[in-house]
């Protein structure tokens, strides 16, 4: 038995690169796996113990249900014990629909509908009043109370405020055997061919029955019979009209406005849904916002002519069908191409941008005759916005040069139909709600159980409590700063996932294994403290929960932390320490020696000057920017820093870059709101270093993702052997036809189908996992075939390709970001997180720098160690010194306080952020009393 009473057992684990390792994981505590960037941290947790939590559940079900799901590999590993049920929260981000927002994703928002379905009030859009709703049996009573001793005509409403002249529906209602009609107000017998006037609005009603109200059984009995049918006719409503004084009442099944009639259908949840066709805002779908031509962009300069490209979609004249139409509208109108467009006729501008028909005679006073024209024009307008709505995405995104997004005018912006906005609890509709900060929403459900009335609290008491829940849960993990319309795909990655960890703390199950990916990434040293408390309620409710991590705060809070190392892939996979945070402080590895101040990552001795040229961006107010200006030194390196939220992202990013991208590549992505720019002269390239995965297929590895192997593939096709054979580069491609082995398609492998067990992958016994046929093998470089260079690493393949330039940059870069050990044809799918990141970092670096290039990089530190951080700020030291300009987004306080000038945005997120808070080097920053970076960065600093 282990020295645990109640631990996890993994014995033999041989995933990837881990070499046949046992490890005991204790139980209900929090356990942090750490080690280098690919020293095996994921295999085991993910790879080796989720993958084989995931399988046993589908175990659970018979064979015949797991055909449908599609088993799960065994992972390689010769047993596990002590498993718990196994969640997994993965950096994966959030979906990227326009119809994702944290409402829907934490679920908040479908109780929100729950809630409004079933315990709101209804009030008119038209007086105000609150909706009234009635069954037959209360109408009954109702109007022989109201009524009694009067003469009455009880009706059912059909049309109500429509043009037509509803011949057809006059025709019907007699063949019904109904003989009068009430039209506008006034009482007429049905005749044969009536109709109205058919551009006028109407209201139409079906006089059902004339009747005196008197207290008798018969009078009772027949006037149930004449509800029962005017209800059948009026779609649930019925009107009743007193004969005396013409004073009219409604009465409906539904929810109805007792002075103007108007009825909603009874609430359901997807009437509060933007999601449901009977709860999005019929103009904009439930997005909220429309794309709309602007006349300003289709004519930007009103002084040019049409002949000289006044209309900027058409440009100057040429000889087609739509410059002819443009001639006979200048006909018509009396005016040339020629003239300036703001010179031209309103009436004729209003043509050519919206369209029109018409027909008109010119008489040639040279012969005498008269000739006709016609003008049959869609209007420029109207083409770009039927291009938009067309399937091409080239076309789409070329209609929206000329339009703008606005919000829908409709829904404001709320996404939901106007009836839904009309249902409130304690005065606010649901769209005020999901406006509110998440802190302000709180506030607001904490006392509204005293404000309802018994019903309602009866109804509400349940969910009102699920939703307190879930909302406490986001503050406790730091995102205060949210609202729940918040689109997801404007959330970052560590907003994105502490939102599904507040999803699955808010369900409350106790017992369950949790693993999670770094869930630190994106998070300002402020909130993870609040971050560490959440995983730790996590534990103390009786889960187990196992972290991967490098954050130095996190592992000194862990119960037990494992150590896998001792170096990166095929050099890791051994466990080199267990036990508490002190005991692996006394130990001699790359972690402790971090964490006990043996090593450290240096501080330069001093900041960069730079070259004193600098980039001005004025008045930004995207998202949450408050008119930011900032200047930005040249020749430097750069951190923006602030708190998760506070608008770093926004003003970079989304403002910043698109501008540069534009600029020197004619990007077409559109910045954010800004007033200007100078300083751009300075730079000679923009190269953009970003969170997105690199290709997560089979066939992709850091060969083909780097574009080496397009050279090497060239290089092959110029050996003399190969040119007599007429090989060309695709020749030693294995995803194309003719150099590849056919019998596994290029892939190495052969996929065994076991029916309901999992698929088993055997090596193609054609090509023995060579992954090329015979002929293609024989071409040999130094001796070395194709596919014996795939297998080489990239430390190898270094020294072995070091006369051929081209792909020397390349490789070169790749090992100096600290990834020699990796094989040139390992597949994408099976790298870290880390290393994809950084393969992705040698791609963009190996890229000519002109001594001149502006590198922007969000987060680079995510997945990496300490050491791997170390050499990484060795490559990008080396590019600021030849006098290029790297700005880095980062929270990493041993990135932050190596970089030469820090910009600091706050001081809170959301709204509370979007200022700039403190610039300079770390040793001014450090000198604001306000800021939250200073106050982390004084104790990295002494």
């Amino acid at each position: 038995m282990s020295q645990f009473d109640d631990a996890i057992e993994v014995q033999g684990a041989r995933v990837h690169n881990l070499k046949n390792i046992d490890v005991t994981i204790p139980r209900e505590k929090l356990v942090v796996i750490t080690g280098l960037s690919g020293s095996g941290k994921s295999s085991l947790a993910f790879d080796t113990i989720y993958a084989e939590g995931q399988r046993r559940y589908i175990e659970t079900f018979s064979a015949y249900a797991r055909q449908f799901l599609g088993s799960l590999e065994r992972p390689d590993v010769d047993k596990i014990d002590g498993l718990s049920p196994v969640i997994a929260i993965e950096q994966k981000t959030t979906s990227k629909s326009p119809r994702s927002t944290v409402g829907t994703i934490t679920e908040i928002y479908d109780f929100l509908r729950l809630l409004f379905a079933r315990a709101s009030d209804a009030y008119s859009y038209n007086t105000g009043e609150k909706m009234v709703s009635y069954s037959d049996e209360q109408i009954k009573d109702l109007i022989m109370e109201s009524f009694v001793g009067k003469r009455i005509n009880i009706l059912a409403p059909v049309i109500r405020s429509r043009k037509g002249h509803y011949r057809e529906l006059f025709e019907q209602i007699a063949k019904q055997g109904f003989v009068k009609v009430r039209t506008d107000g006034e009482i007429v017998d049905l005749e044969k061919g009536m109709k109205l006037d058919r551009y006028k609005t109407h209201d139409i009603e079906i006089v059902i029955d004339r009747l005196k109200i008197e207290d008798s059984t018969d009078n009772e009995k027949r006037l149930m019979e004449s509800i029962n049918t005017a209800m059948y006719h009026g779609d649930d409503v019925l009107m009743v009209i007193d004969q005396d004084s013409n004073a009219v009442r409604y009465f409906s099944r539904n929810l109805m406005c007792p002075s103007s009639g108007i009825s909603y259908p009874n609430p359901e949840p997807n009437n509060f849904s933007f999601n449901s066709p009977k709860g999005a805002c019929h103009k904009c779908n439930g997005i909220g916002e429309l794309y709309v031509v602007n006349e300003n962009k289709i004519v930007p300069d009103t002084s040019l002519s049409i002949k000289n490209g006044a209309i900027a979609p058409h440009g100057p004249q040429k000889k087609s069908w739509i410059f002819k139409q443009f001639e006979t509208i200048a006909q018509r109108f009396e005016f040339s191409l020629s003239d300036a467009w703001k010179d031209i006729p309103d009436e004729a501008k209003n043509i050519i941008l919206y369209g029109g028909k018409d027909k008109f005679t010119v008489e040639s006073k040279l012969l005498g005759v008269a000739r006709d024209y016609n003008i049959d024009f869609e209007g420029v307008a109207n083409f770009i916005e039927n291009q938009h709505k067309s399937n091409s995405t080239s076309l789409v995104r070329w209609a929206r040069e000329y339009m703008d997004k606005v919000q829908c005018p409709t829904c404001e912006g709320s996404r939901l139909k106007k009836e839904s906005l009309y249902f409130k609890i304690d005065g606010k509709s649901i769209a005020e709600l999901v406006a509110m900060d998440i802190i302000e929403l709180g506030e607001w459900f904490e006392g509204l159980s005293t404000r309802l009335t018994n019903t309602q609290q009866k109804i509400a008491e349940e969910i009102i409590k699920e939703i307190k829940n879930r909302v406490q849960f986001l503050l406790d993990v730091g995102l205060t700063y949210l609202s729940l319309n918040r689109s997801s795909k404007s959330l970052s990655g560590g907003e994105a996932q502490r939102i599904r960890l507040a999803t699955q703390i808010g369900s409350q199950l106790v017992g369950v294994l949790y693993i999670l990916d770094e869930p630190s990434i994106g998070l300002h040293q402020r909130d993870n403290e609040k971050l560490i408390n959440s995983l730790v309620s996590l534990r103390d409710v009786g889960n187990s929960v196992i972290v991967v991590e490098h954050d130095k705060d996190m592992i000194e809070r862990a119960d037990h932390v494992i150590d896998i190392g001792p170096f990166a892939g095929k050099h890791g996979g051994e466990i080199i320490s267990e036990g508490t945070p002190s005991a692996l402080l006394k130990q001699s590895t790359l972690t402790a020696e971090y964490l006990n101040g043996n090593k450290e990552i240096e501080i330069p001795k001093k900041r960069r000057e730079g070259n004193g040229k600098q980039i001005v961006l004025k008045g930004c107010t995207g998202n949450n920017l408050k008119n930011v200006t900032i200047e930005i030194p040249l020749g430097k390196m750069i951190g923006v820093t602030g708190v998760s939220g506070s608008g770093k992202s926004t003003l970079i990013n989304e403002t910043l870059y698109p501008i540069m991208n534009a600029h020197y590549f004619n990007g077409v992505k559109k910045p954010m709101p800004y007033k200007s720019i100078k300083g751009l002269e300075h730079i000679d390239k923009v190269i953009d270093i970003n969170q997105s995965p690199i290709g997560r297929t089979p066939r992709s590895n850091p060969a083909t993702y780097t574009k080496t192997f397009d050279e090497i593939r060239s290089l092959f096709a110029k050996i003399p052997e190969a040119m007599i054979r007429g090989y060309k580069p695709g020749r030693f491609s294995f995803n194309v036809k003719g150099g590849r082995c056919e019998t596994c398609q290029g892939a190495g492998l052969r996929v065994i189908e076991m029916n309901f067990l999992p698929d088993v992958y055997v090596e193609c016994e054609t090509c023995q996992g060579k992954r090329f046929n015979r002929e293609t093998l024989e071409i040999r470089y130094k001796g070395k075939s194709i596919s014996d260079v795939l297998n080489m690493t990239i430390n190898e393949a270094t020294d072995f390709f070091e006369h051929i330039p081209k792909i020397y940059r390349k490789l070169k870069t790749i090992k100096d970001v600290g990834l020699g050990y990796i094989t040139l044809g390992q597949q994408s799918t099976t790298l870290s997180g880390g290393e994809a990141q950084r393969i992705k970092l040698a791609t963009e670096l190996s890229k000519r720098d002109t001594g001149n290039t502006f590198y922007i990089l969000d987060e680079p530190t995510t997945g990496l160690h300490f050491e791997d951080i170390n050499v990484l700020l060795k490559v990008l030291n080396k590019l600021v010194n030849k006098g290029n300009t790297v700005l880095i987004i980062e929270h990493n306080l041993d990135v932050i306080k190596t970089v030469d000038y820090i910009i600091d945005i706050g001081y809170e997120g959301g709204k509370g952020g979007g200022k700039i808070v403190a610039k300079g080097t770390p040793e001014d920053i450090i000198k604001d009393k306000k800021s939250y970076t200073a106050k982390f960065l004084t104790k990295e600093l002494n």
